[in-house]
């Protein structure tokens, strides 16, 4: 019986060496295969770092305002009885906009011109009068003066009928038309805007820092993206003589022609300050650096000899650099770049230091100093 279980025990512990034999075994093979596995390299895309000659500006974002710009409304309240403009048209200086009612001005106007004119004969009676000493110069003193003071009381009636005659202050193209006829306007109230868009401002603010280098005539560009395919040239005309005690930048403005009136008070813009030197700049695609909380970075592609003798291998390694100020698809370097370094220009979110990768320039649109919208 001892024996018989002496066997059993056996054959049991040649089984478990035999299976724990076969899985060290299959263990050993899966980590020499794991060791002997080099994944595929990453596909990416490139871009040499060249050098460019740039010229030298500065950007900003500021908003076109008219030159002269004004909401038109009445000094005194009235009733529009007459609208002689249309919403958008264009106007010059002392056309009529609006006429309000002034029957009662009219009426009193025409009460106290009769009573001038009773002044002034009185006032001439007395003087002829006072030739002979018939009366005394305190009485002629007095017409005299009625007749001032009944001169000055139709001055003022004529002056309301004028403030209720409203004209255009200055030319310029009106907007929409925000009162109709019979309306009750109280002052203030807006009857139209006016706006002369030829030329027009463009403001816009910059640290501190760019103080030193700005002057009035300057070169400044603008873009909108309402024309995408334009910019508009103009010059930098005023330079505000005190900083922003908040934000520590200086306000502009740069004057355009506008001659074809498509920049519009209110518009956003981008504006490039342009100065007459050109620099040597390091230039490659944006989207080649990495951007993270300790850094910019590039990823440089390298040659590397095979590990079995084949062809040579492409490898990456990351490199932090400094950039500076960007012109369309490309960023300039400042310093950790070399000219002629071929960096990675797409892909770069997948790439860790020393990975190998695959160049395919195929797919990816080419970088350019002026994007625009494809036609195709």
């Amino acid at each position: 019986m001892k024996r018989k279980i002496l066997i059993a025990v056996i054959a049991v512990l040649a089984v478990v060496l035999g299976l724990a034999g076969v899985k060290a075994w299959q263990i050993h093979t899966l980590i020499a295969a794991g060791q002997a596995f080099a994944p595929p390299p990453e596909t990416i895309s490139s871009a040499v770092a060249h050098e460019e000659k740039w010229q030298d500006t500065l950007t900003a974002v500021g908003s076109i305002n008219a030159v002269q710009g004004v909401t038109v409304s009445p000094e005194i309240a009235g009733t529009v009885s007459e609208i002689a403009f249309e919403s958008g048209a264009v106007v010059a200086r002392g056309d009529l906009l609006v006429r309000l009612d002034t029957s009662s001005e009219e009426a009193q106007l025409r009460a106290v011109e009769a009573q001038v004119e009773l002044a002034r004969l009185n006032a001439e009676r007395t003087r002829q009068l006072r030739t002979n000493n018939t009366v005394s110069q305190s009485e002629l003193d007095a017409v005299e003066a009625t007749v001032k003071q009944q001169q000055a009381n139709a001055d003022a009636i004529h002056a309301t009928i004028e403030k209720k005659t409203i004209r255009a202050p200055f030319a310029g193209r009106l907007g929409i038309r925000l009162v109709n006829l019979g309306e009750l306007l109280e002052a203030g109230k807006a009857i139209v805007s006016l706006q002369s868009l030829a030329p027009v401002y463009a403001d816009f603010s910059l640290p501190q820092q760019e103080l030193a280098r700005l002057k009035t005539g300057l070169a400044v560009r603008v873009s909108s993206d309402t024309y995408p395919d334009q910019h508009f040239d103009g010059t930098l005309t005023a330079i505000n003589p005190d900083l922003d005690a908040t934000t520590r930048s200086v306000r502009l403005q740069a004057t355009f022609a506008n001659a074809e009136q498509l920049l519009r008070p209110g518009m956003f813009v981008r504006v490039e300050v342009i100065f007459p030197e050109e620099q040597t700049v390091l230039a490659v695609p944006a989207t080649a650096i990495l951007s993270a909380p300790y850094g910019d970075s590039v990823y440089v592609i390298e040659s590397h000899p095979a590990k079995n003798g084949g062809k040579p291998e492409a490898v990456v390694s990351q490199k932090f650099v400094r950039t500076g100020r960007s012109r369309g698809d490309f960023i300039s370097i400042l310093s950790g770049l070399k000219a002629g370094e071929r960096v990675v220009s797409a892909g770069v979110f997948k790439l860790r230091n020393g990975m190998s990768v695959q160049e395919n320039n195929d797919l990816v649109p080419k970088a350019v100093e002026k994007p625009g919208p494809s036609d195709s």
